[in-house]
């Protein structure tokens, strides 16, 4: 073994892995003076192929892989040889240049031709295919390479990555190295991808002190900010300094109470005293999330408080008149529910799948339409809206639509000093919608208006922070109808059979018959026994391929969806997304982002809300095309087409198999749904329920019947640290009289 440090130069052939966490990736690079291709390994996340580097470090002897060049720092460099020069134009690092473009600008330029694109970029349209209008986009898009490569090369020697670099640059410009040189924590709340960790490492090799006051106040918002990823609306005192003990790698309590005492004084943060009866500390709040949960609390109230226009209506004969019409006879549930919609203010619908929400949404749409009611429908998914638009016959928007977001500004261009023209507003899937949204809604909704709340609040709570459905009904402090009955042709569904008695703590009725045999032939609920991890995965893998499409004519990519309880492990999303895609799309164009391989043909799903672009968390598209000349994807969602650039990639994630909590909202005519103990941590019943409410034609669980019983009996869903039941309680609003008249 060769311990010696020195530095070696070539060009970049190929990644063999990349790790998108740590960085650590293993490349081969072909080296002048070398037959064989040298394995390097170290932190190069972000070097594509193409690039010449330059590599400092020492070589090494690994048992099992031979002789290798452990990277400590890099640095790219301009290739000096014209085939060299071909591959870093060739390689995509260029916006504008490919392949084809690469071999005319190195035949007619030579060793000349990086200077010609650097100082003479109008000698350009001396080469064929090359116009005025393409020269400007190559000149600006070589401009804008050299402005990221100071940034890289200055974010480099703080051990971050190329690929950060480039997010980095987007965020900021050239102002980015002031600014990271300045805050460098700024980069963990404005730039997606980049976590305190990453932020907290360049802060540190910057000069910023263990315990400089900055630094524990960083540190204090993010753990609020990991905490509100989890869900809760804040954070107990203790657990809060707890964990930024341990994230910072400070003990002294002082520093960081003086980090919090100084969060609250710039307004960062909100600090309440807890009641002695719910735990004894303080409670703390980011500010945002404070602001959202007061708000919500006091429009609920509000709005509670403020009488309806008067509707001369008499209900029964209303009632009779929708039923006829609808040749439907509405269950008694149904009927007061609608009676206290038309009497009401706030009404909170809720109820399981089978149970008539879809009817009664109607209902209370056809009659307040008659009486000349604006009525505006919205969810919080586009698919979700979707699916209502479909069921009413009316258009219904996502919420973000519904008011009118602006990416200009980041804001809600309804508010309540522009709110929504409308008599009343029905949100459908209420269960999705955080706080933070919750509050928007609320306040662009008029004083007069009526609100109708439609959710299942037995399924998973939102994404985002906060239980709003679930703690509106707790509050105890707005009509709420409950739904139970399940309809007779509902009756006939195993899934929604099922899906009841799992929300009841009951075992679900399981069969012996095979997916594709002949006595499950009128079934759309199966079990499949296997014991052990592979047999689980070799299961999903037939089932996929073969046995439903086969058996059900369901498209194996855009009709059968996998849903798991968690991302790692051999049955978690991450690996069964590259089984699945090995197996459907194994072929095909394709560019490598890190540790993911995307292919033409790709299910894939959005994993942030992109305003810019309009798609959201958890949308579900195709990958149409890739540009490898104008570094360029194209991803159908539904019916529209997006275009991302390659340094936004990190945003999509295969979607062959997805978490529960990301199918919330959307319904697959296919689910299979692996369970096993290796997900005894996320074995609970509402997260079962969630992913067999998904399914609309056949939901095939596969695993134990061990990590069924376990899921089924586990009632005890991880809590979240809200407040908002509690605050609704304390303003309780007052009833308002039902209306009287002919209808």
């Amino acid at each position: 073994m060769k311990d010696a440090h020195e530095s070696i130069e070539g060009v970049l052939e190929r990644i063999t892995y990349a790790n998108d966490e740590n960085g650590w990736s293993v490349v081969k690079i072909e080296v002048p003076g070398r037959r064989d291709l040298v394995t390097a390994v170290g932190n190069l996340l972000g070097v594509q192929p193409g690039e010449s580097l330059r590599l400092h470090g020492y070589w090494t002897e690994d048992r099992r892989f031979g002789e290798q060049f452990r990277v400590d720092s890099y640095v790219t460099v301009q290739p000096a040889t014209l085939v060299g020069i071909e591959k870093y134009l060739g390689s995509g690092l260029v916006r504008g240049i490919g392949h084809v473009m690469a071999q005319r600008l190195v035949k007619r330029f030579g060793l000349e031709t990086l200077e010609v694109i650097e100082f003479h970029p109008d000698r350009l349209t001396e080469v064929e295919g090359i116009g005025p209008i393409r020269r400007e986009r190559i000149e600006k898009a070589w401009r804008e390479q050299r402005e990221i490569k100071e940034v890289m090369l200055f974010l480099q020697s703080h051990a971050v990555s190329t690929s950060h670099a480039i997010r980095i640059y987007k965020q900021y410009g050239e102002r980015a190295i002031a600014i990271v040189k300045d805050d460098p924590y700024r980069l963990a709340f404005d730039v997606f991808g980049i976590g305190f960790k990453t932020a907290d490492r360049i802060a540190m090799s910057l000069g910023i002190a263990v315990d400089a006051p900055r630094r524990a106040e960083a540190g204090v918002l993010h753990v609020l900010a990991e905490f509100s990823n989890e869900g809760h609306v804040y954070v107990p005192h203790d657990p809060l300094l707890r964990a930024a003990r341990e994230i910072l790698g400070i003990e002294e309590d002082r520093i960081l109470e003086e980090a919090v005492t100084e969060l609250a004084r710039v307004g960062r943060i909100a600090v309440e005293d807890l009641p002695a009866e719910e735990a004894a500390g303080k409670a703390i709040f980011l500010k945002s999330l404070h602001t959202a949960e007061t708000g919500v609390a006091a429009a609920i109230a509000a709005l509670a408080r403020t009488p309806s226009r008067a509707i001369p209506i008499d209900v029964e004969k209303a009632l009779a008149w929708f039923e006829e019409g609808a040749r439907i006879t509405l269950a008694a549930e149904q009927r007061e529910a609608i009676r206290h919609v038309i009497g009401g203010k706030i009404v909170v619908v809720t109820g399981g799948p089978g149970t008539g929400k879809t009817t009664l949404v109607n209902g209370i749409i056809r009659i307040l339409e008659k009486k000349g009611l604006r009525i505006l429908l919205g969810a919080p998914t586009g698919r979700a809206a979707k699916r209502m638009t479909e069921a009413t016959g009316r258009e219904a928007k996502t919420i973000h639509r519904l008011l009118e977001f602006s990416p200009k500004t980041m804001s809600f261009d309804r508010d309540a000093a522009r709110p929504l023209e409308a008599d009343l507003v029905i949100i459908d899937e209420f269960s999705m919608v955080d706080v933070v949204l919750a509050y928007n809604l609320l306040k662009a909704t008029p004083p007069g208006c009526r609100l109708v709340i439609v959710g299942d609040v037995d399924q998973l709570p939102s994404v985002g922070p906060g239980s709003v459905l679930r703690d509106v009904i707790a509050s105890g402090t707005v009509d709420v109808v409950r739904l139970e009955i399940i309809f007779r042709q509902a009756e006939r569904s195993r899934i929604v059979v099922n899906a009841h008695r799992i929300n009841r703590g009951e075992m679900p009725l399981l069969d012996d018959a095979a997916v594709d045999g002949p006595s499950g032939k009128d079934l759309d609920f199966f079990f499949i026994e296997r014991k052990e991890p592979d047999e689980v995965l070799a299961a999903i893998r037939e089932l996929v391929l073969r046995r439903i499409p086969r058996r059900f004519g369901c498209h194996p990519i855009d009709d059968v969806q996998v849903l798991t309880p968690m991302h790692r492990g051999l049955l978690g999303a991450t690996n069964l997304n590259g089984e699945l895609q090995a197996l459907l799309n194994p072929m095909g164009e394709a560019i490598t982002r890190g540790s993911r391989t995307y292919r033409v043909g790709d299910k894939v799903i959005q994993l942030r809300n992109n305003y810019d672009l309009e798609v959201y968390n958890g949308d579900i598209g195709r990958l149409r095309a890739i540009d490898p000349i104008e570094q360029t994807v194209r991803v159908s969602f539904d019916e529209k087409t997006v275009t991302y650039d390659f340094a936004d990639l990190d945003e999509l994630a295969l979607a062959y198999a997805c978490s529960i909590h990301k199918a919330q909202g959307s319904e697959f005519p296919c689910v299979v749904v692996p369970l096993h103990t290796q997900h005894y941590v996320m074995l609970q019943r509402n997260l079962l329920y969630t992913a067999i409410t998904r399914g609309k034609r056949l939901v095939v669980l596969v695993g134990t019947r061990r990590a069924l019983a376990i899921a089924v009996r586990n009632a005890r869903p991880r809590g979240r640290f809200t407040r908002l039941a509690e605050r609704l309680r304390g303003t309780e609003p007052r009833a308002i009289a039902r209306t009287p008249g002919g209808f």
